[in-house]
């Protein structure tokens, strides 16, 4: 009997996603953003640029993130730097409609010059009023990044040919930049966008039986073992889609899957 396909966990998407991480360009993507367009950006980078543009500045730096975990290791990664003098941090474990939440009940609508949501718009209940919370906490001339996947990524063409043959996830949001921009133009602010190519090796989810393969194609799908679990016809067609080109490319006899970013900036 082959078990229904069913959505990753939180625990199961971190270890599919580290894959993600260890075959692709992204952080690179990111870095490359942080030197060439914005010197103010990328957890603890950005905090270490900003220091560099501006000696001796106080910085307060709030932390809005619901994963304990998540929240216990960036917390470790501070106490371990000794360079992040006049640097202040303050920790929400909340998600961002927990925080606006708070942020109303207590009358207590703090002013930021920078803020940024990196990949984290697919996990919000109201994208447009997610952004425009955020964008009202911007200080004059502050500016709020949005960093999402390009809609001339792979991951734009996959989603809507067969998002609707995965099983639903916990935040089922399938968006990309063009759909941040629409809301953009609907709150009527000011933006620009900064597209950065990135690229992910997925050459091993055509490998029959390789582990990292199958993490690789939990992760491109959304679902747990979807090379054991999804129907044949449908593990076949998706797996004849990433070869394609509007999909991914092949370089030195590997199959690199577009990962795009679009970085979008918006003035306060």
């Amino acid at each position: 009997v082959i078990p229904s396909m069913r959505s990753l966990t939180a625990e199961e998407y971190v270890e599919a996603f580290k894959s993600f991480l260890d075959h692709s360009t992204e952080h690179q993507c990111m870095d490359e953003f942080n030197r060439e367009e914005m010197p103010n950006i990328q957890d603890l980078k950005m905090i270490r640029i900003l220091q560099a543009a501006h000696p001796g500045v106080l910085i307060d730096n709030e932390i809005i993130e619901p994963n304990p975990q998540h929240v216990a290791a960036y917390r470790e990664l501070v106490n371990q730097a000794s360079d992040l003098q006049n640097v202040s941090f303050v920790w929400h474990q909340l998600t961002s409609l927990e925080y606006e939440q708070q942020v109303k009940e207590e009358g207590t609508h703090r002013k930021f010059d920078f803020i940024h949501m990196i990949q984290m718009l697919y996990r919000v209940e109201d994208i447009p009023n997610t952004i425009k919370f955020f964008h009202s906490c911007l200080d004059h001339h502050g500016k709020l990044l949005i960093i999402i996947l390009s809609d001339s990524s792979g991951w734009a063409t996959l989603w809507k040919k067969y998002r609707h043959c995965l099983p639903s996830t916990d935040c089922g949001h399938y968006i990309t930049s063009n759909g941040i921009t629409d809301v953009l133009k609907r709150l009527g602010v000011e933006y620009r966008v900064y597209e950065f190519p990135s690229g992910w090796d997925i050459t091993e989810c055509f490998i029959e039986g390789d582990p990292v393969g199958g993490l690789m194609m939990d992760f491109l799908t959304g679902t747990k073992n979807f090379l054991g679990t999804a129907p044949p016809g449908l593990r076949r067609r998706l797996q004849e889609a990433l070869c394609q080109p509007e999909c991914s490319s092949k370089k030195d006899g590997r199959i690199i899957f577009s990962n795009n970013l679009s970085m979008i900036v918006v003035e306060s």
